[in-house]
């Protein structure tokens, strides 16, 4: 088993979980798979899973953004560059998300499942407050008490207040600095460590899934990827394309012609991260990219722009509200929207913290967490497809800055 790959693992977890509770769902009633194999084995390691995954969000959401933020010094630095970046990455990951949520709400990956039998405190909606009211709610009145309670709105706009300050007061804050670095390492390590552990909790979640529902959870797996890599296709060929062509005046066989490199090694690590270097090169070789371009937006890109998990996480939400009949509201869609991409400001690229981002985006509207579990179940498959939309798209960024910056030159 050590020799496996972690997603051999997540797969062995998943396929186990699949057949031991599918086998197992007509003696669902006995008391020795109700009370010890249900009750006792699939709670316990789904659960516990779940209770890391808890543990881990409001810290790590905190320290990466606070990071994040405070790494904009260099937009100060590169000025228009850093400026057109970021208004670019959060632009897109706003459009991705909405498309996510008209996409599921139009081809309804959750329905025609009932979720009722699974152990569940009832759901109450929740009155909708008014616009104002969300946004007012966003600033809290006292960021500690939101770190505690996992208010992430709050958490997160205090992190990045923090990290904006933390910029302004320049070398002074240097010291503060070194200390949330170290603090993400570690946070990023207790990441690894949990995400290990997902083998045994999804066999945890998806077996107890399948030992209370039978084959029939399998229609809304099957529902959820499908329409996932849908929106995920739409937005790389025709949003990202649309912007490309327009601005940039670049053909997009070509472009994808030379970045097929680059997005084979995406989909393959689940990680932004790792594409950083062969990215810079295809930029500066195939597509004539400025360093001073590249060296900003890729790594600026690997850290802040996440489509392809923003995708993910507006059509989890609604997929886990249409499991569970719940009708969300306008307000909800809008704090949805917000917190995911506020969110992917600190979105670490690596393989995993796109899942923990996910319960946060869940817990924000008041959605059973429970419902993660079958997001978790097929989610290196969605992983695959999402990082290479984020990698495609930090692409197509420093290709659109680049040439904006010297049409700006030539008239200068």
């Amino acid at each position: 088993m050590k020799k496996l790959k972690m997603i051999h693992k997540i797969f062995i977890g998943l396929v186990s979980g699949i057949l031991i509770g599918a086998l197992l769902y007509p003696f669902k009633e006995n008391p020795i798979v109700s009370k010890y194999i249900l009750g006792f084995i699939f709670q316990l390691l789904g659960q516990g899973f779940l209770r890391l995954i808890k543990m881990i969000i409001v810290p790590l959401v905190f320290v990466s953004l606070v990071n994040g933020t405070a790494a904009m010094n260099d937009v100060k630095k590169l000025g228009s560059i850093g400026i057109k970046a970021v208004l670019f990455f959060m632009g897109t990951t706003a459009l991705g998300i909405v498309c996510a949520i008209f996409g599921a709400n139009i081809f309804n990956p959750g329905k025609g499942i009932l979720i009722e039998n699974l152990e569940q405190t009832k759901f109450v909606a929740k009155e909708a407050g008014s616009f104002v009211d969300v946004l007012l709610n966003i600033i809290p009145k006292n960021p500690f008490k939101a770190l505690v309670e996992g208010n992430m709105l709050q958490v997160i706009f205090f992190a990045i207040m923090v990290g904006i300050v933390l910029t302004i007061i320049g070398e002074k804050g240097n010291r503060i600095k070194n200390i949330f670095e170290e603090a993400n390492e570690l946070m990023l390590k207790m990441v690894e460590i949990i995400m290990k552990l997902a083998p045994l909790g999804i066999f945890g979640l998806i077996g107890k899934t399948f030992i209370t529902l039978g084959w029939s959870a399998m229609k809304p797996l099957a529902a959820f990827i499908g329409v996932t890599y849908v929106i995920l296709i739409f937005h790389a060929l025709v949003t990202y394309q649309i912007l490309l062509r327009t601005i940039a005046k670049e053909s997009p066989i070509n472009f994808f012609k030379n970045i097929l490199g680059s997005i084979t090694l995406a989909f393959s690590t689940a990680s932004s991260a790792a594409c950083i270097p062969l990215n810079l090169k295809v930029l500066k070789e195939k597509f004539n990219v400025s360093e001073k371009v590249c060296a900003f937006t890729i790594p600026l890109g690997a850290t802040i722009n996440m489509d392809g998990t923003a995708i993910m996480q507006g059509v989890a939400t609604v997929f886990i509200a249409q499991l569970y009949n719940i009708n969300l509201t306008t307000n909800d869609y809008f704090i949805v929207v917000l917190t995911a991409v506020l969110a992917s400001i600190g979105t670490a690229g690596v393989p995993g913290v796109g899942t923990i981002m996910l319960s946060m985006v869940i817990v924000q509207v008041g959605l059973p967490l429970e419902g993660i579990g079958l997001i978790m179940a097929v989610d290196r498959i969605v992983d695959m497809g999402r990082t290479a939309v984020n990698v495609t798209g930090d692409l197509v960024c420093s290709l659109i800055v680049d040439r904006v910056e010297k049409i700006k030159e030539l008239k200068n």
